[in-house]
């Protein structure tokens, strides 16, 4: 066969899934809600209120106004191809939401700044990360593995860290996207707050068509209700009451021996810290680390941690995330016959989640919490974990 003659074939042979294609179109806009519950308690004190969120903004990940602190969050993103540079917009919402009757939607503005640059003299990390794994009573053979800075090349430290992760698919305030909250309007999410109703997008080159209802199924998940028993030198076992619109469960807790250790466990049987799996994930995905024994089934609901592991630590939380249902809408749906034309006018993905954090080591009666050397603090004098420390301690400032 001649080379011309190849060609042609091969032309001929891609021809009809290239029509194929042509015959459909991205939708003109793209809307993106994430919906987040965030909850935080201190054992004999109940939960925390939103005052408290900002010492532990960076564990609960996902959220980006709140960043974890309790409370209701919504975070929205609007992208129309028709104006690439980001249409202000505004979005209609329901009045269960307690919010107004719309939220401004406003384009991300790039803040000019290269990122990335250093100067090449970065403290070099020091000290220690011990990490176990698997629910139970008991270290498994072959726990922990250590990462020591000191003995350890740059690759190494890569492999220790790898692990899953949730891909980003939602309300990311990229150039190009519209975005609440924003400047103009930086409200809070009500308590009680619902996201049940009628909801519709508006601005420019956004198509007339572009509404929609929320239902019941897809509304702010309940808090994470979580509960402790253990001393941090035995077994810790952790509870929680079932969410119903859980797909499934994941947890890591992490403490500072010093400045210089971090230990840190993941519910995981299979030993990945999880790292990038404290956020939205979609439920195929979670079916999936459910299959791979790296996420815990919705029915599941108590995981112990391995006695001993947190014995002697400044501080030690465990955060948790139950994985909500997630919503695909497109207007209008694909045709039946694959071979018709499909040009849709939006799309809109709504995604949930909810988020937990508690203290380990700490009576659950009076609050108070072992100081590590010197024995007991006084009851109801709470000291909350110097994460911070050791995270300096470790990389440096």
């Amino acid at each position: 066969m001649t080379t011309r003659l190849a060609a042609s074939l091969s032309l001929v042979l891609v021809l009809p899934a290239a029509s194929a294609l042509a015959q459909s179109k991205p939708p003109i806009a793209q809307f993106w809600m994430d919906v987040a519950t965030n909850s935080m308690s201190i054992p004999g004190m109940g939960d925390m209120d939103s005052g408290a969120g900002g010492m532990f903004g960076g564990f609960f990940g996902g959220t980006k106004m709140g960043g974890g602190a309790p409370g209701l969050w919504l975070d929205t993103a609007l992208h129309t191809r028709l104006k690439a540079s980001g249409a202000e917009g505004s979005h209609a919402i329901p009045p269960g939401l307690n919010m107004g009757s719309s939220l401004p939607l406003l384009p991300v503005v790039e803040s000019g700044r290269s990122g990335g640059e250093h100067d090449g003299s970065a403290e070099k990390p020091k000290g220690k990360i011990v990490f176990y794994w698997g629910c139970g009573d008991k270290v498994r053979p072959g726990q922990p593995r250590v990462l020591d800075f000191s003995k350890s090349a740059p690759e190494e430290w890569g492999r220790f860290m790898t692990g899953r992760f949730a891909p980003d698919r939602g309300a990311k305030a990229v150039a190009g996207r519209s975005i609440w909250p924003n400047e103009r309007d930086r409200q809070r999410v009500p308590n009680g707050a619902t996201l049940e109703g009628e909801h519709a997008v508006s601005g420019d080159g956004v198509p007339a068509s572009l509404r929609f209802s929320v239902q019941n199924a897809y509304d702010f998940m309940p808090k994470l209700q979580m509960s402790t028993a253990g001393d941090v030198k035995a077994s810790v076992n952790v509870s929680w009451q079932s969410i119903s619109a859980a797909q499934g469960y994941f947890l890591s807790a992490m403490g500072a021996r010093g400045e210089e250790e971090m230990i840190i466990w993941s519910s995981s049987e299979q030993p990945d810290p999880g790292w990038g799996l404290m956020d939205y994930m979609a439920p195929a995905q979670v079916r999936k680390l459910i299959g791979e024994h790296v996420v815990l089934a919705s029915s599941v609901q108590n995981c112990a941690l391995p006695a001993g592991i947190f014995a002697g630590v400044e501080g030690a939380m465990v955060r948790m995330i139950a994985y909500g249902p997630e919503l695909n809408l497109v207007y209008p749906p694909r045709p039946a016959n694959p071979k018709a034309p499909w040009n849709p006018e939006w799309a809109v993905r709504l995604r949930v989640k909810s988020t937990g954090m508690t203290v380990l080591g700490m009576d659950e009666q009076g609050g108070g919490r072992s100081s590590g050397k010197d024995g007991q603090k006084e009851s109801g004098e709470v000291e909350l974990p110097s994460i911070g420390g050791v995270l300096k301690g470790l990389f440096g400032r």
